[in-house]
């Protein structure tokens, strides 16, 4: 019962300090934010409903909806994902992709570690300048990564929580900035065959950081004929600190092992509009699952007004293949996960990714 206070306590706390950057947004503030790429959900099961499975999410999607759900990690689970985003290098103005590496460990009996790496790349960009700017000048490739490090806790057979430490990079050839990230959260079980779940999660909280590098530098020539060189102060960016907060339940159907589960989730963003997500998972023989979604912001609909390039539906699909004998005392699975997202005036985002289960 103590560790149950202590890790209520902790989030609480956490969330409390956290309040005025969570909740303080307004119209001034919205797009200011650095590291924004920390809200795009790299994972292909978790995107195929929205990300809308803040409550019962398990595995090593955990990572972008709530950490606590990692420590459903059986023994050992291993996952990659690709994304294609709005199109991939053959959309209409998009050369971005996303590549996302997981991998949970169970170390105690109650306990699950994990690491993840994201990485953002966007192609070769032609460079050019005021006085050239016709693509001679060769090219560049600007990155966005960043690493988690996390640990999950089952404190009873209702309550579990987790935290994780993500360390973040942006680069380009001549600039750089780094920085680092806390996520911490909860989810709650209940009815007779956990049924109805819970979840909140706090994601993104840490201080804020700056670019530095020669690229913030530039030569003139001063009155006295002397070539002097100096450099830009680059502002201080918050980050995209985001509180989440949860619910789903899951309706059963003994013929053919059927389920059906309804998730909800609510997003405040302290720089960007507030999301709904609402979604829907069906599986069939706990090896077939499709899911749907619609997420949700104030002027999604208006096209002047909206400023989100997602127009809220997307939809997927997950194929789990058992990889030992019937009756193994330890299965394998190996699930093969795909979803798409709309947008507006580009071609949608498609993710596939692969997963190992031990």
């Amino acid at each position: 019962m103590k560790n149950i206070i202590r890790i209520f306590a902790v989030v609480a706390i956490m969330v409390l300090m956290s309040a005025e950057s969570v909740w303080a947004g307004n119209d001034r503030r919205r797009g200011t934010a650095g590291a924004t790429e920390l809200l795009i959900n790299p994972w292909a099961r978790s995107t195929g409903w929205g990300s809308a499975n803040v409550a019962n999410v398990r595995g090593l999607d955990a990572f972008y909806s709530n950490i606590a759900g990692l420590s459903y990690v059986n023994k050992l689970e291993f996952t990659y994902t690709n994304t294609m985003l709005y199109g991939g290098v053959r959309g209409l103005n998009s050369g971005a992709s996303i590549n996302a590496l997981g991998l949970g460990i169970r170390l105690f009996d109650r306990g699950v570690m994990g690491i993840s790496l994201m990485s953002m790349g966007f192609g070769d960009i032609d460079k050019t300048t005021v006085e050239s700017p016709e693509p001679i000048n060769g090219t560049f490739s600007p990155t966005l990564m960043n690493i988690n490090v996390a640990y999950s806790h089952i404190f009873t057979a209702s309550i579990r929580g987790g935290v994780n430490i993500k360390i973040i990079s942006e680069s380009t050839d001549n600039i750089s900035a780094s920085g680092f990230a806390i996520d911490a959260g909860i989810q709650y079980v209940t009815g007779a065959n956990d049924e109805l779940k819970f979840g909140i999660s706090l994601k993104n909280w840490g201080p804020a950081f700056s670019f530095d590098g020669t690229g913030l530098t530039f030569t003139f020539v001063n009155d006295a004929g002397n070539n002097m060189t100096a450099e830009f102060r680059a502002s201080n960016m918050e980050l995209p600190t985001c509180l989440n907060i949860g619910i789903s339940y899951d309706f059963l159907f003994e013929a053919l092992s059927q389920r059906l589960t309804v998730a909800g989730a609510f997003t405040s963003n302290a720089f960007l509009k507030d999301n709904f997500s609402l979604g829907l998972e069906y599986s069939l023989l706990n090896m077939f699952n499709l899911r749907c979604g619609y997420v949700y912001q104030t002027d999604i609909f208006d096209e002047s007004l909206r400023t989100t390039a997602n127009t809220g539906l997307c939809a997927g699909a997950s194929v789990d293949v058992p990889l030992s004998k019937k009756g193994s005392d330890n299965p394998t699975y190996l699930t093969i996960d795909y979803s798409y997202r709309t947008s507006a005036n580009l071609r949608g985002t498609h993710a596939i990714g692969g997963t190992f289960r031990f």
